[in-house]
């Protein structure tokens, strides 16, 4: 294990390095002016076609508010809770800032995911809707791009097992038998019967499941860490002034913190940020691509919510607790460290909350991550695939909620990255396309679009 562990840990300082931090920021910096930063200035109508997306608006397995939630179930999860704390705990409090940098970047790069995702979809031969970067890669490119198809789908069948199925049920386990005293391997079969239930239903079941579930937990838990904040007021406007210093300076040794460097700061800061948001990562279009939307800037702009809400709301509410309670120097990291802010702050019950959060959150996000991976492998092997795939999704649950966390972890960081590289190159390459439909959307006056997903450019 000793060798793995080093092996995965060369790989991940190399495409983690700043070539990946340059490649994630520099396409979602450049597709968010080439879109006039139209994401970020048309966050209401986004909202506003979000609210009237609960129905189906078009060809497609479910509706566009319902394939947000889906998106929203596999990103809202540890990251928001363990992943934000890890960030703080190993780059410091500037490690938020550069969290935000990657949202308000990643929101435009996720617009254009989406809208790729629904222009280039295909129907397989159960007359679903597939889609997503190895689609996108696949039917707008040329032929000499098509390697980054297979590459981005291997990449994400073997990574859903990692960050959608390892980190969660790991996460869910740990958090419960330190919380509860319930052994793991109880939360393993648990969580293999719940998971059971639902994803053997396919897109349709996930996504009713997830349009329930998904705005109750995401709404509880903010709630809970406004209360948290609003505890500690006073300490609000130093943690931000922490936040933006050791954006920029590096983090000084104090109480259980180690220090950390600015480059530090960035590094944690975009890893987790685009392991919570996923923004980037090639993963949420899987999902977009399924909606019954009037076209591709339609869901786009629907898509783009997801990043906001994830890194901006939840991501940020986590991380102010954190540095606002002051337990960030407490030397407590993951999980352990939110539970710690929240019970600090609400004695009692805040670590009972952080628990019972973590493992919805999670849960939702097995769901999610097993269409997305499901997908990748339906790309190969077509939909014959799909249900042994479902089965081994299943008993892997159990074998990730026994694992060791360290190394589930560093394995899931690695395979994002190696899943972000063939989408961004893809999204770069086919900014053209994304650019022209959102012009001529909007100079139509934002009218819905045509429902055939594969029409002429």
């Amino acid at each position: 294990m000793e060798a793995l562990n080093s092996i995965v840990g060369a790989i991940n300082g190399v495409v983690w390095g700043p070539l990946m931090l340059v490649l994630i920021l520099g396409v979602g910096f450049f597709l968010q002016v080439g879109l006039k930063f139209m994401p970020i200035l048309k966050l209401g109508t986004g909202f506003s076609l979000l609210f009237k997306g609960r129905e189906g608006q078009g060809e497609g397995q479910i509706s566009p508010f319902n394939a947000l939630m889906t998106s929203l179930s596999a990103t809202i999860g540890t990251g928001n809770i363990a992943g934000v704390a890890t960030a703080v705990f190993l780059g410091g409090p500037g490690a938020l800032f550069w969290m935000w940098m990657t949202a308000l970047v990643g929101m435009a790069t996720k617009y254009a995911e989406a809208v790729c995702a629904v222009k280039y979809r295909e129907t397989d031969e159960l007359g679903n809707f597939v889609g997503g970067p190895m689609y996108y890669i696949k039917n707008g490119l040329s032929s000499s791009w098509y390697w980054l198809a297979p590459a981005f789908a291997l990449f994400g069948a073997i990574a859903a097992f990692g960050i959608g199925n390892g980190v969660q049920a790991n996460g869910v386990a740990q958090v419960l038998d330190s919380n509860f005293g319930v052994n793991t391997s109880v939360t393993g079969v648990v969580l293999m019967v719940l998971t059971a239930a639902v994803i053997l239903g396919g897109i349709t079941r996930i996504g009713a499941v997830a349009g329930k579930l998904v705005p109750f937990m995401a709404v509880s838990y903010i709630i809970a860490g406004l209360l948290v904040l609003l505890i500690n007021i006073g300490a609000i406007g130093d943690a931000l002034s922490l936040v933006f210093t050791h954006a920029f300076t590096p983090s000084a040794a104090e109480g259980g913190f180690a220090g950390a460097a600015v480059w530090a700061a960035i590094r944690f800061g975009v890893a987790r940020g685009v392991f919570s948001n996923e923004a980037g990562l090639g993963s949420a279009p899987i999902a977009h691509a399924a909606a019954s939307t009037a076209g591709p800037v339609n869901q786009g702009l629907v898509a783009m919510l997801g990043t906001f809400i994830d890194t901006i709301i939840v991501c940020s509410i986590t991380g102010l607790a954190i540095i606002a309670s002051g337990v960030w120097t407490s030397g407590e990291s993951g999980a352990a460290l939110t539970s710690l802010a929240f019970e600090t702050s609400l004695p009692g019950i805040g670590g009972a909350l952080i628990a019972i959060a973590l493992s919805i959150f999670a849960f939702t996000t097995i769901l999610g991550w097993s269409f997305y991976g499901e997908k990748c492998v339906g790309f190969f092997f077509g939909a014959k695939a799909l249900m042994p795939y479902r089965v081994l999704w299943i008993v892997a649950i159990y074998f990730g909620a026994t694992a060791d966390l360290g190394f589930v972890w560093l394995l899931a960081d690695t395979l994002n990255a190696m899943m972000a590289i063939p989408n961004l190159i893809a999204l770069a390459l086919l900014s053209p396309v994304v650019f022209k439909l959102t012009r001529e959307f909007f100079a139509s006056g934002g009218a819905s679009e045509s429902g055939d997903s594969t029409a002429a450019e």
